[in-house]
């Protein structure tokens, strides 16, 4: 799958990918920093909903162009400007315009601003092992976190250039990983079950995703950082569309009391909180339940 790119009104090019299969649009926020080419089976349970999945590629990642200190927020009007793009044509088929959206990991902030942003356009949302705002009341950002997190978090709040520091140690590590690479890159960050479906193809594809990722550079990744610590641009209480949010138990990336915060503070929110899962191995049981969940909504 190669990226297509569309120019923003403020004159930004953001590449996306599409799976240019089914009716109803799924804007898709990838995780951090896991841009590039969507894995097979999020194209293929998509198509079975019926539904045209296309994955937003932020600005810094891969030609999209850097938008130097963006919010969370910002992401949402190129979200809305990305459905625009496509729209016309959907709106042949179904007489309307709008779209549902998922957001795993890095991806989960944006996909609560997406559905903030405007109810009448993004409908629905699946947040999948997404971070909380880092100010969340009652909450410890970084407790429960593997360590590599934990040092990078670290850096992103000390300094910019702290985070600069670590970004090219971290650029280092992956710009030429391999699939049988990936499990020891990210030993900190893996529980077992992850470590259990990290081999094979998958791993290889998560390889390439990082590769394709940092390509450029690690502004992308970079920017994420900085605007996961900050304030994220909008308020959860704007959200008026029903969002799943999924979590799971062992989850060492985003630690499962990020997932019960977002369902107690996002208005119109269902939980689905999975024990003994982790980052990654929730992604299948989350898009198969969750996509399903969204042409639903879509269909109303």
């Amino acid at each position: 799958m190669k990226p297509e790119f569309f120019t923003t009104k403020d004159g930004n090019r953001i590449d996306y990918f599409d799976s240019k299969q089914g009716e109803g649009l799924l804007i898709y926020h990838h995780g951090t920093p896991a841009a590039g080419p969507m894995d097979d089976f999020i194209v293929e349970t998509a198509a079975k909903n019926n539904l045209r999945v296309v994955e937003l590629v932020r600005p810094g990642y891969g030609n999209s162009t850097r938008i130097k200190n963006r919010n969370v927020a910002q992401i949402a009007d190129i979200a809305i400007e990305l459905a625009d793009h496509l729209g016309i044509e959907l709106a042949d088929h179904l007489g309307h315009d709008k779209f549902v959206s998922m957001g795993w990991s890095g991806g989960g902030p944006h996909v609560l601003a997406t559905v903030a942003h405007k109810s009448n356009r993004c409908v629905a949302g699946v947040c999948i092992a997404g971070v909380a705002p880092f100010e969340a009341e009652g909450l410890d950002f970084l407790a429960n976190m593997g360590e590599d997190n934990i040092i990078e978090f670290g850096a992103a709040l000390e300094s910019e250039e702290a985070l600069t520091t670590f970004m090219v140690g971290a650029h280092e590590l992956l710009k030429d990983v391999q699939g049988s690479e990936v499990i020891e890159a990210m030993a900190s960050l893996l529980p077992p079950a992850d470590r259990e479906i990290l081999t094979g193809e998958y791993a290889e594809h998560e390889a390439m995703v990082f590769r394709w990722a940092i390509a450029n550079g690690t502004d992308g990744w970079f920017d994420d950082d900085i605007a996961f610590t900050r304030h994220w641009g909008f308020d959860l209480k704007d959200i008026k569309g029903p969002v799943s949010i999924w979590q799971g138990s062992e989850d060492l990336m985003v630690p499962t009391a990020h997932g019960k915060w977002l369902t107690n503070y996002v208005p119109n929110s269902s939980a689905h909180l999975l024990d003994g899962h982790g980052h990654l191995s929730i992604g299948k049981v989350a898009c198969e339940v969750g996509f399903a969940e969204l042409a639903k909504e879509l269909a109303k």
